[in-house]
């Protein structure tokens, strides 16, 4: 009897490794690829505008991007310096499906968070996001415009306390210095 009951549950077990044998394993969105001339590792330097987040100050900084946990996020990490001292920061991009959108999410070693979304337009992306910073919550945009060989760009990021008004907040030039390796 415990022969005929041991046979079903084998059955069962084998059909479930046959049908995850046959599952397509997942792939990272299609969209992920545009963010593929990002990889390597840049330097930048720039100026930020007094504005209720920063004081006047000029900057200096490299980024280093990275494809990541299978190539379904794009993970940067930054180091930046100025008059206030060194600041860091990771930052994670990825799809989000149910938004049909890039997302990112930063992070900095002061605490505060920018998350919000972005769009590519051939070598110009921009992006909407929400800065928590001081326990406050503002809204950023900024856009990045690329030379056509994606080796520098001029990232303009812009703040706002009420969505409404806006005022200049940084400016940086970007120069890749060490391209990713070929694949």
């Amino acid at each position: 009897m415990k022969k005929i009951a041991i046979l079903p549950l084998l059955l069962a077990v084998c059909f479930v490794i046959a049908a995850q044998a046959q599952t397509a394993a997942a792939k990272p969105s299609p969209e992920m690829k545009m963010l593929h001339s990002l990889l390597g590792h840049w330097t930048y330097e720039g100026e930020y505008q007094a504005t209720p987040v920063s004081t006047a100050d000029k900057t200096t900084g490299e980024v280093t991007f990275q494809m990541v946990l299978g190539g379904f996020y794009l993970q940067s990490r930054w180091a930046e310096k100025g008059s206030a001292g060194e600041l860091h920061a990771i930052e994670m991009d990825g799809y989000d499906p149910a938004a049909k959108s890039l997302a990112y999410t930063f992070y900095s070693d002061d605490g505060n968070t920018l998350s919000g979304t972005f769009a590519f337009n051939a070598n110009t992306a921009t992006t909407a996001a929400k800065y928590f910073f001081g326990g406050k919550e503002y809204m950023v945009r900024q856009t990045n415009t690329f030379a056509a060989d994606w080796m520098t760009a001029t990232w303009k990021g812009e703040i706002s306390t009420d969505g409404k008004t806006w005022m200049p907040w940084y400016e940086v030039k970007m120069t890749k210095v060490k391209p990713a390796a070929k694949k």
